[in-house]
């Protein structure tokens, strides 16, 4: 065999073959057409000479492999390429899929997209037990699907329900979770994973088969689970606005996975997929993310902190020490009594349960989620997060005595969302040490933190308070210290134009629809009632304080009606849920109406440099208020109506 760059073929004294990728000149593993090509030849290499079993592992120290090459699919300039492109992965892993001999993926580490497609078209797969091993065909989420055998094997191994779980929302499933649902063989810890792979790759074993029933729905019965999974995507997505998952579905049942054989015709075909504005906005959107995660990179001299201190344990901050703790680190949660601080743990517990799905790692993080009235972890803390009422008074005094006691290197942080860092700051004797690090509602779900450089902050301080939001897997957003920073500062006008609408006779309902109609995760008025209404004004005073605040907004805030958190807002709440009557028809023009006000906030506030540039604008409201995605962001939607109407 030829000397290959990327991947090494490796055979041991058992005659058993390893398979290893390390690509060259990268810190991961993707799917290139070099890494592609030198893959034929690998199995060019052992079909010419079988092993007793066939071994596939990553050479890099963390991470299986991260899927196809996104840099290179941005260079596809046609249907036609696009076409090629799935035809080489198919042919690939079809071919691994026919090799007569035993083959196995060893993963650890993130394995998506075309590299479960790989380990999918293996005859065995093990998984790593560790925090980074992650298993996901996330391609839905690029406007795209996963064309390589994906569609068409992981139903085959874990059935169709689970299988649309995963390729319909782009989520991503832990070691364990995989061994659960069948989609690993074995999930077993680092120090045993090469002996685990010798011993399944050459024991003979059957591959697991299907129950009766999922044989039955990913067979005769295909078209009942298609329609099924069909009207659960409608209530997420619109096949104008996200068509990958409509044609997962079609080429699934109509096509057998094999995303070549779909007319180019068809609406559901690759080049329709490959036309579509959708997928070159959501390309955009994945590297709007990266350059989010770069500002959280450790650079020499950065620490990753270990001890996280919280004063204030209401829903913010409560949820924000519990998050911290999720992620691995100690957390001590300071509030004026223990009883105070109980609801907080309560929160606390129910998302470790949800998230870790394991009693004993659900235990093990509620003992890092300690109590702290008298506020001592202070003393011990990297970094201090304020997370009090929003009284300029009360953080003034809060500041001095955390810096009296804290750590000298220790970073002081604030989680205001209406007062500036700078008047913040004068509390203190060194400003330099104060940033702003304002997480948004609810803290489990939203990737955004906002990361904000007063005028006296120290750039240093700034860099590192991002990398510790990287470290709790959150996205960072360098903004400039000014009144809503960017998510509110664009939300208040929105949410306003929303509440004027009701003041003119609308009703919520309608509102709302219209804004979701246009590809909106939340409609306005719900998303006044879960901030809290009294938030709304107090932001309303803030940032929108050209205009009398709405009518309606004022009475139900007079009224003790502040939204979810008590019941009654624009809606009234029953167990947590919005309770909805019918929308009307809305007025022509009513979702470009509520939109305009963020749309101008946000070329405003680029004008401004509260973010540097439109990209990171885009990325933020993305990020940070659930702005439909398949627009590429609102910059990027001014941007595009700009063009057609020249």
């Amino acid at each position: 065999m030829q000397a290959l760059r990327h991947w090494q073929l490796q055979r041991d004294a058992d005659g058993i073959a390893w398979a290893i990728l390390d690509k060259q000149g990268a810190s991961t593993n993707t799917l290139s057409a070099e890494v592609m090509t030198e893959f034929g030849l690998l199995l060019d290499a052992v079909a010419g000479d079988p092993p007793r079993g066939l071994v596939f592992r990553s050479g890099k120290s963390a991470g299986f492999i991260a899927g196809a090459d996104i840099e290179e699919f941005t260079r596809i300039e046609s249907a036609e390429a696009a076409h090629a492109l799935v035809q080489r992965g198919w042919d690939a892993y079809n071919r691994l899929a026919a090799l007569p001999f035993p083959t196995l993926a060893l993963v650890r580490g993130h394995c998506m997209g075309g590299g479960l497609e790989l380990a999918l078209a293996c005859r065995y797969r093990i998984v790593v037990d560790e925090p980074g091993t992650k298993l996901a065909l996330p391609e839905v989420m690029l406007g795209i699907v996963p064309g390589w055998g994906g569609m068409l094997r992981l139903p085959q191994i874990v059935g169709p329900a689970a299988a649309f779980d995963m390729m319909l929302t782009g989520k991503n499933i832990d070691a364990k979770r995989a061994q659960r649902m069948g989609l690993a063989d074995a999930c077993v810890p680092p120090r045993v994973m090469e002996n685990a792979a010798r011993m399944l790759v050459t024991s003979g074993q059957p591959q697991r088969a299907l129950p009766l029933m999922q044989r039955l729905l990913n067979g005769p019965l295909k078209s009942i689970v298609a329609a099924q999974a069909r009207k659960q995507v409608a209530q997420r997505a619109s096949p104008e606005h996200y068509p990958a998952p409509y044609a997962i579905l079609d080429m699934w049942q109509h096509y057998d996975g094999n995303a070549l054989a779909v007319p180019s015709d068809k609406a559901t075909s690759l080049a329709a997929i490959f036309r579509s504005a959708t997928t070159k906005n959501l390309v955009r959107v994945f590297f709007l993310q990266e350059r989010l995660k770069a500002f959280g990179k450790t650079g020499s001299g950065i620490v990753a902190p270990r001890h996280i201190h919280v004063v204030g344990a209401g829903v913010m901050g409560g949820d924000i020490a519990a998050w911290c703790a999720l992620r691995g680190m100690t957390v001590t949660l300071q509030d004026q009594t223990v009883a105070r601080i109980a609801p907080a743990i309560a929160r606390a517990a129910t998302l470790f349960e949800k998230k870790l799905r394991d009693r004993k790692a659900a235990r093990f993080a509620l003992d890092r989620l300690i109590p702290d009235p008298q506020g001592m972890g202070v003393r011990q803390a990297d970094v201090v997060i304020e997370a009090i009422f929003e009284n300029l008074d009360a953080k003034h005094q809060l500041f001095a005595a955390i810096e009296a006691q804290a750590k000298p290197d220790a970073i002081l942080a604030s989680n205001t969302s209406s007062l500036k860092l700078a008047d913040i700051a004068t509390a203190l004797k060194n400003p330099g040490r104060l940033v702003g690090i304002h997480f948004f509602n609810p803290v489990a779900m939203m990737p955004l933190v906002e990361v904000v450089a007063g005028a006296a902050t120290d750039p240093v301080v700034a860099a590192r308070a991002a990398a510790f939001v990287r470290q709790i897997d959150k996205l960072p957003l360098p903004v400039k210290d000014a009144p809503g920073f960017l998510v509110n500062a664009v939300l208040a006008p929105y949410m306003h134009e929303a509440m004027r609408c009701i003041d003119e006779g609308l009703t919520p309902e309608t509102v709302d629809a219209a804004a979701l109609a246009f590809g909106m995760p939340m409609g306005p008025l719900e998303l006044a009632d879960t901030v809290g209404l009294d938030v709304a004004v107090a932001a309303g005073r803030q940032i929108v304080s050209d205009a009398a605040p709405p009518q309606k907004l004022t009475a139900l805030v007079e009224g003790g009606n502040l939204g979810k958190k008590t019941g009654r807002g624009f809606y009234v709440y029953a167990n947590g849920k919005a309770q909805k009557g019918m929308a009307g028809t809305p007025p022509a023009g009513l979702a470009e109406r509520l939109v305009a006000p963020l749309l101008a906030a946000t070329e405003r506030l680029v004008k401004q440099g509260v973010v540097a540039d439109a990209e990171l604008a885009d990325a933020g409201v993305i990020f940070g208020t659930g702005f439909a995605p398949f627009t590429g962001g609102p910059m990027n939607y001014l941007s595009e109506h700009q063009e057609h109407q020249t």
